[in-house]
């Protein structure tokens, strides 16, 4: 499976697994996207990951940590 930056619930849940011991509350936005771009199914254009993508992603991982 590849992922894109449209995969937003798909991404939050890896991100979710593979760091457990963030607060995804207090994660700023040059974090999010490099750990996005290093989850391993990853495979977009690093361009696309816009601040609107990123606020998505982040609420979504808000939403799976609760």
């Amino acid at each position: 499976m590849s992922l894109k930056w449209v995969d937003v619930l798909e991404i939050a849940i890896q991100l979710a697994e593979s760091k457990p011991e963030v607060d995804p509350r207090y994660v700023n936005f040059v974090n999010l996207r490099s750990w996005v771009m290093e989850l391993p199914d990853f495979s977009d254009d690093p361009a696309r990951g816009g601040e609107k993508v990123l606020e998505a992603i982040q609420a979504a991982w808000i939403e799976e940590a609760d």
